[in-house]
């Protein structure tokens, strides 16, 4: 059944919603009884057994908050941000003629709880290898029992929620309610992204991530085109929230620390699945602890076991990565052959790395999206009075793409101090050798 904004506010998005769960960022946040089972569930319980930042809380020890906390405070802002919505386009008349159906609203409130059903640890550090994504496995999952039965019973979709989450799904609504549920799950001022900014830097303890959410939430404007539109007040709050995603990146997700283990997990990864000791479908159930043991199990990773004590790689070299130079290196199985070639050069000059005693650690690409209307000023975000111009933008993604190479911390201090080898890793671009 489609209902009008008038009805919609008054109905699915306030009544109902009795069950609380108390949030260190968001205070009491509200489920009705059946999105209170279905976050109950088993597959959403797994969330709670995966740090949301993985390896950081080496870091930053307070980093142990986990994917269901995210997943829930996600939630919580996806249903204020639908409220707002509903009441900005029923104050100013922009969206008068717009209708949303009472299950569309429910499955967008489940895909925002469930946008993360599918990640296993280390997920986003992983693309690299031949793995499906996160998106479609939560498609999946939520297509499958007993999430499918669960969400049908909060009154929404499944087939719609899996598609707002895994584009590659068509959905069973309209297309125009799909697109508009999709562009306000994914974009610059989505929930997810004002979530985990927030709360990853409140666990963390650091001022960057913070946002001004209620003032954000109360000046978007629905568009059933482009989901949410913005006029010049909320420029500033744009470019806060993209200056806090490249802070964030540079001090907390990105850290060399935290790019050591991820490097050491992914490469203890990519031996096993090539060696066909592992196969790619173990991983997709797993929680922190269940990637340890498997890695353990199956491949007697010395990596693997080195970053579950905390002993991590050292920095042996950082080169700035230059598209022109080093686009080779985006292909993790040509990185493997340069680091033997690497490591061969070491062991020449005496010193003992065995394989996987040294890893190239090149990040995986990431976007600023700015993809937002400015209806005051009729034009995109990156036309608009903003100083975060696009070549601003490109020189965050720039600064933050640095080639590390990391070796066994036992011969680090050696290998510094070994003019030839510093030549090597900083200037002599093996990387690029036939």
């Amino acid at each position: 059944m489609i209902i009008g904004m008038g009805v919609l506010i008054q109905t699915v998005l306030s009544e109902g919603f009795t069950c609380p769960v108390r949030d260190v960022l968001w205070g009491h946040i509200y489920f009705t009884p059946e999105l209170a089972a279905l976050a109950d569930s088993v597959p959403f319980k797994r969330l709670h057994r995966i740090l949301q930042l993985g390896p950081v809380y080496y870091v930053y020890p307070g980093a142990t908050h986990t994917r269901a906390s995210h997943s829930m405070g996600v939630y919580h802002l996806g249903r204020r941000l639908l409220q707002n919505l509903v009441e900005r386009g029923m104050a100013d008349g922009s969206v008068s003629q717009t209708l949303i159906s009472r299950e569309g609203a429910m499955s967008f409130l489940c895909a925002c709880l469930l946008h993360d059903l599918g990640h296993f640890p280390y997920t986003h550090s992983l693309k690299e290898l031949s793995l499906r994504s996160h998106e479609s496995l939560t498609g999946a999952i939520i297509l499958a029992d007993p999430v499918k039965t669960l969400v049908g019973r909060c009154g929404a979709d499944p087939a719609l929620t899996a598609a707002i989450i895994d584009k590659e799904l068509s959905g069973g609504s309209g297309n125009t309610e799909l697109l508009f549920y999709r562009k306000l799950l994914s974009g610059c001022f989505d929930p997810d992204k004002l979530d985990y900014l927030n709360r990853d830097a409140r666990y963390c303890g650091v001022p960057y991530g913070v946002q001004d959410v209620d003032f954000i939430l109360s000046r978007l404007i629905p568009c059933p085109e482009r989901g949410i539109d913005i006029d010049s007040r909320l420029i500033p709050n744009v470019e806060a929230i993209l200056f806090a995603k490249y802070l964030m990146y540079r001090t907390v997700y990105w850290h060399r620390q935290v790019r050591a283990a991820t490097s050491m997990i992914k490469k203890a990864l990519l031996g096993g699945l090539e060696s066909k000791v592992i196969a790619a479908e173990e991983l997709y159930s797993l929680d922190d602890q269940g990637l340890f043991a498997l890695l353990r199990e199956k491949t007697g990773s010395p990596l693997a076991e080195a970053v579950w004590k905390g002993n991590f790689y050292s920095v042996a070299a950082e080169i700035p990565f230059i598209e022109a130079d080093h686009a080779c290196l985006r292909d993790i199985s040509q990185r493997s052959r340069y680091e033997e070639q690497l490591a061969e050069e070491f062991r020449r000059a005496g010193i003992p790395l065995n394989i996987g005693g040294l890893i190239i650690d090149v990040p995986e690409q990431i976007s600023f999206e700015t993809g937002l209307f400015v209806l005051d000023e009729q034009c995109g975000f990156a036309e608009s009075s903003s100083a975060f111009k696009t070549e601003i933008l490109d020189s965050f993604v720039n600064t933050l793409y640095t080639i590390r190479i990391f070796v066994n911390s036992d011969f680090c201090e050696k290998i510094e101090t070994m003019r030839e080898l510093s030549d090597i890793l900083k200037g002599k671009k093996l990387w690029l050798r036939s």
